[in-house]
């Protein structure tokens, strides 16, 4: 064998020795490939490898792809934060304070006359007209300074504390406790109670719904509203917040001027349905049409009574008008037979005696009284409290 030939083979051996060290060598380095657990596409990307052809940096935590992924849920809305209504009791502690401040003619005018050593024929002419500007009404005025005189006559005591009791005893005659003045209607086994609210525009009729809603709500009644008020702009929007503050649904019609009587319908029907406690009807004070205010009451008090009896009517007046509401509560008694009485504004500037004078000509109680602006300035009418905040000013 030739030199060149021994040199050659050594030459290609020495190439293939090298060549095996340098593929076995690459083959050491590479990691095994995972085999596929289920059925592949076409375009399924390698293992770990994204859209971009980038390895996944995930990978280099073991077991990191088999990680759950956490979602997190949109928070729930947040529930509708409602009023909590002041207990009525709460209520009533008011009373004395606000009647105090606008009645000190009572404790301070009359019970000073009645303390005088001689009391003349020109003090009793004073007396009885202190309580003509209290609003008390003529035939009560009268009928007090009669039975003051006498009683004065026979025990003959100056003393203030006498006095002030004597006053006291007459005027509670006068307001007459054994009245009737429940203003919670007795509940039926198969349909909610009805009360029918109505009054002139600007005495706070549709507040003093708002304000009753509350303290039915304060006595765990489950209340509805009927927006029958259809002739006032924002009168059913107005009610319907009050109602949401507390929680009660308001029935109403979505068009202007619809008709009252058919708002009122619904809204007992939808009472009945909801199984409620009390269905409270807001109605109209003033009419833009040719119907008469009263024709238009009457006929909602006709419809509603073809679904379910009107248990009371609630005639609102304001305080502050004094002998003036005595008009308007003779023409609404007329038509729709009031049952009660609601007092708004008796604070501040009402003269109390309004409450005696009302009761004398309707012959229906004073069932609730407005002390202020508040949402729970409505209390149920006592009649003690009501003559000692008159006698504490």
């Amino acid at each position: 064998m030739s030199d060149s030939l021994i040199l050659t083979i050594i030459i290609v051996a020495v190439v293939a020795v090298v060549a095996i060290g340098v593929i076995a060598f690459v083959t050491k380095g590479r990691k095994p490939k995972t085999p596929y657990t289920s059925e592949r596409d076409a375009d399924d990307l390698p293992t770990g490898q994204s859209a971009e052809g980038d390895t996944d940096a995930a990978a280099d935590t073991a077991g990191a792809s088999d990680a759950p992924i956490a979602v997190q849920e949109p928070a729930a809305p947040a529930a509708p934060q409602l009023d909590v209504p002041e207990p009525v009791q709460g209520r009533l502690a008011r009373l004395r304070a606000r009647l105090t401040k606008s009645n000190n003619m009572f404790s301070k005018g009359l019970l000073a006359l009645l303390s005088q050593d001689s009391i003349d024929e020109d003090v009793w002419e004073e007396i009885e007209e202190n309580l003509l500007m209290a609003d008390l009404g003529t035939e009560p005025a009268l009928e007090l300074v009669d039975a003051l005189r006498e009683r004065v006559k026979i025990e003959g005591s100056k003393d203030p504390a006498r006095v002030k009791a004597m006053l006291r005893e007459e005027l509670l005659k006068l307001v007459d406790p054994s009245l009737d003045r429940s203003y919670l209607p007795e509940p039926h086994p198969d349909r909610p109670s009805i009360i029918m609210v109505v009054g002139v525009n600007g005495v706070g009729k549709t507040t003093t719904i708002g304000k009753m809603a509350r303290v039915l709500v304060a006595e765990d009644k489950d209340v509805l509203l009927g927006a029958a008020d259809t002739f006032r702009a924002a009168a059913a929007e107005q009610l319907a917040t009050w109602g949401d503050r507390v929680g009660v649904p308001t029935v109403r019609s979505e068009i202007d001027g619809a008709d009252p009587a058919s708002v009122a319908f619904e809204a007992v029907a939808a009472g009945i349905d909801q199984e409620v406690d009390i269905v409270m009807i807001d109605t109209a004070g003033r009419l833009q049409n040719k119907v008469g205010l009263m024709d238009e009451l009457g006929k909602i008090k006709r419809v509603v009574e073809k679904k379910a009896t009107i248990d009371e009517v609630l005639l609102v007046l304001d305080a502050t008008t004094g002998q003036n509401g005595l008009q308007q509560a003779k023409v609404f008694s007329e038509v729709v037979n009031v049952s009660g009485i609601v007092l708004t504004k008796l604070d501040g500037t009402a003269k109390g005696g309004i409450v005696v004078a009302i009761q004398r000509q309707l012959g229906v109680p004073v069932k609730l009284v407005g002390l202020g602006e508040g949402p729970d300035d409505l209390a149920p009418f006592n009649p003690e409290d009501f003559v000692d905040a008159l006698l504490e000013g």
